[in-house]
């Protein structure tokens, strides 16, 4: 029996395969752990765009509420109430329209906000009739096959993407989707390509705009489009992708000059400026949105927000945008136009110099208690900025909107002058780099 079993070894070991060492190995990726900062060295871009870094600070993800309720669904909802007088309608009505919303969790926030300055009587019937408009929005299978019925008949391409574009990788996520980097296969043109489930959306009705603005608003400083697709339940739409990343990597990560913001400022209001002399008003500018490309471009993306004015619709009052670059007659629900985003401009104009926007160390709903009963924000430490960039800042950080600088004002101002070139921005997005390699 030992005899047989030694022999059985024998043979295993003379038909075991023989594995050679690695041959031209490349070590191109070394990430280690810094103590002092509390942060992972050397991620691939992929991966710093999908973990959370100790220490880092979750990106405030944007509100979006509806429009006011109109008076039918007041009276529906009052008058399950019992009897109530026509005066108290007007206050009821009056009292709601400053609350309109179909997002629940936006709802809650205003709920919080607002409950020691509105009777309990009008919170019940407008967190009722939030829950009942929802239910009815997102509970009908006819209302969304129709809402899909339309926007397949705005898409461009309603063959299968699969045919023309491979090798996706997931790059970031949104709060309406994720982007994915792919490339086209007849082409080899890298693209990014932002996937949004129909299902999930705050506001389904928005995902019109991720189409129709980039579509029909074409700027040397907007993220070109190039397709869009319907994709079972998914709206795809496939763009430039510009590989420098969002201006929020360069401005959490480094120090940038007058020259370097005066750059970026000067390339969002020209396309801005574009925007609002079509009607368009973004509502979400902040680092976020802005894009840099390798070759030192600055683009504005993330159109899913924006909103159309025209004569016929002068003004808007949803409340929608990220809380801290909010303008404050967004957050007091007045009705508001274009202006809205120089406010936001303005803000982050703060948040380039200094890293982050004003009160970020606060939660939402107090820092926009402060923007709205405050004066405007301003430097912590105005005397080390120069005097046209801080008049610049307090063009756009004007309480009235009837006051603040245009996007063509500000695009006059002399601080605009010292702007350096495009291809000086490569030096902060290379600067950025090394400091997370």
């Amino acid at each position: 029996m030992l005899l047989r079993r030694c022999c059985c070894n024998n043979e295993r070991k003379r038909l075991k395969a023989s594995i050679s060492l690695p041959t031209d190995f490349q070590h191109t990726i070394h990430t280690t752990f810094d103590p002092d900062s509390q942060r992972f060295v050397g991620l691939p871009p992929q991966w710093q765009s999908l973990l959370a870094q100790p220490g880092d600070r979750p990106r405030p993800k944007p509100i979006v509420e509806g429009e006011e309720p109109s008076d039918a669904e007041v009276w529906t909802f009052l008058e399950s109430l019992g009897p109530i007088p026509d005066d108290e309608f007007v206050e009821y009505r009056t009292s709601i329209a400053q609350l309109g919303s179909i997002d629940l969790r936006a709802a809650q926030l205003e709920i919080q906000w607002q409950e020691s300055e509105l009777g309990l009587r009008s919170l019940s019937f407008y967190d009722t009739l939030t829950r009942n408009r929802l239910r009815n929005v997102e509970g009908g299978a006819d209302e969304f096959d129709t809402f899909r019925r339309q926007l397949s008949s705005i898409v461009s391409r309603n063959d299968d993407p699969h045919t023309r574009l491979e090798k996706f990788i997931k790059i970031g996520e949104g709060s309406t989707g994720i982007v994915c980097k792919a490339v086209e296969k007849m082409t080899g043109r890298v693209v990014a390509v932002k996937k949004m489930d129909l299902r999930k959306q705050q506001r389904r009705e928005l995902l019109f705009n991720e189409v129709v603005i980039m579509r029909d608003y074409p700027h040397a400083h907007i993220v070109q489009m190039y397709d869009t697709y319907l994709v079972e339940d998914e709206l795809w739409v496939v763009m430039e992708y510009v590989e420098g990343g969002a201006l929020t990597d360069v401005v959490t990560k480094m120090r940038m000059d007058e020259s370097h913001i005066a750059a970026v400022c000067k390339a969002c209001l020209k396309a801005l400026a574009y925007l609002h002399s079509q009607g368009v008003i973004h509502r979400d500018i902040k680092s976020d949105s802005i894009l840099l490309s390798t070759t030192g471009q600055v683009k504005i993306s993330d159109f899913g927000f924006c909103a159309q004015v025209c004569p016929e619709v002068p003004k808007r009052r949803s409340l929608v945008g990220t809380p801290y670059w909010m303008a404050p007659e967004v957050i007091s629900r007045l009705p508001y136009g274009p202006e809205v985003d120089i406010w936001s401009l303005g803000v982050m104009m703060i948040e380039m110099v200094e890293g982050e926007p004003p009160y970020f160390n606060e939660p939402p709903l107090q820092a926009m208690r402060r923007i709205r009963d405050m004066l405007p924000p301003m430097f912590k430490e105005a005397h080390k900025v120069s005097s046209k960039f801080l008049t610049f800042v307090e063009r756009a950080l004007v309480r009235d909107p009837l006051q603040r600088a245009s996007a063509f004002e500000l695009l006059q101002h002399p601080f605009l002058k010292q702007a350096a070139p495009p291809s000086s921005l490569l030096t902060l997005l290379k600067g950025y780099r090394h400091s997370v390699c």
